[in-house]
């Protein structure tokens, strides 16, 4: 009782099966490159490159906004942006909340904007995102797709582009 008045935490002890994760910090890298003669743009989280243990987030979610204002090479205009963009924001708050995901990558290339997280538990980010679709609380359509991934095979190019 004393330590809760003087805010000091007990540290729980884990069970035979649990792990403890401690998340890292994210850290972005720009990646820039082109892909069908159209420049993609990137925002990595490089922290993840070292992340262990990667299996707790075995699940690689990706969705795809389509853009609607577009300028010179498929990329959004300052307006499109400013719409997209704190979506974008809000929604990986959103998919993180509670330790549930890892912001991976943010891609712009051709007309579109790609999200990719890394999942702990994909009923809780599936079920999410069907909410915002069945609700209509989107600023522009978007789709996702998940699937198991234990490797990060999917991620791996990403941490391949990584120098340092």
């Amino acid at each position: 009782m004393l330590n809760k008045l003087f805010g000091k935490k007990q540290e729980r002890k884990l069970k035979e099966n649990e792990v403890k994760v401690v998340l890292p910090e994210e850290e972005y890298g720009i990646l820039e490159w082109k892909e069908d003669g159209l420049p993609c743009i990137a925002v990595l989280n490089s922290a993840l490159k070292k992340f262990e243990p990667k299996a707790i987030f075995s699940w690689h979610l990706s969705l795809i906004i389509d853009f609607e204002d577009i300028v010179e090479n498929g990329m959004p205009s300052v307006s499109e942006r400013e719409i997209v963009d704190p979506f974008c924001d809000k929604l990986d708050e959103e998919i993180k909340a509670g330790g549930n995901a890892l912001f991976l990558v943010r891609e712009t290339w051709n007309e579109t904007r790609r999200l990719v997280w890394r999942v702990y538990d994909p009923e809780i980010a599936h079920d999410h995102l069907q909410f915002i679709l069945n609700h209509h609380r989107y600023p522009r359509p978007f789709d996702y797709h998940m699937e198991q991934d234990m490797e990060w095979k999917q991620a791996q190019w990403y941490f391949d582009q990584i120098t340092t």
